[in-house]
């Protein structure tokens, strides 16, 4: 029977806790079935439809470094001109839980559709979150809602109305 002594039981933890240490930085951040999730749901949901610049002209072909970094494309109609958000931005300034709450309560101006937002399940919003916050930071901030009345610099998407 082998019996170990006090030094050898940490050395062999401590060779434990570096080989998990190093099995996690070879997994990319995002790499997970939750983020994977994530990133088929801002697809299928048209998050990028609005949140990244130039999505629909290229018939989606945008390159993932460039999604969710907002719009300077106004979206103009009785309520002003309102301006998609840079999520990644956004989202990095919250935690997760932030978010979900966020979600659950949220009704922006148009055109966001935060109807559809509130009926998906916590699950989804955090995989929402993590693959969001997986691209980190990127982009500037839209530019700032304009009320109605007032000119907005810029193009603009005219609602009727």
């Amino acid at each position: 029977m082998k019996v170990l002594t006090f030094g050898t039981a940490v050395i062999g933890l401590a060779a434990v806790l570096v080989q998990a240490a190093a099995q996690a930085q070879s997994t990319p951040i995002g790499n997970d079935a939750t983020t994977a999730r994530g990133r088929y749901l801002v697809q299928i949901g048209g998050c990028n439809d609005c949140h990244t610049p130039g999505y629909g002209m290229a018939n989606g072909q945008v390159p993932e470094s460039q999604w969710l970094v907002g719009d300077s494309v106004g979206w103009q109609g009785p309520w002003g001109t309102t301006y998609a958000t840079n999520l990644r931005r956004w989202m990095g300034q919250r935690t997760e839980a932030q978010w979900i709450a966020y979600a659950r309560t949220m009704k922006p101006r148009p055109p966001m559709p935060w109807f559809n937002v509130r009926v998906m399940s916590d699950e989804d919003l955090a995989a929402i979150y993590r693959f969001t916050t997986s691209l980190g930071p990127a982009g500037a901030e839209a530019p700032a809602y304009v009320p109605p009345g007032k000119e907005a610099k810029g193009p603009v998407i005219r609602f009727p109305g």
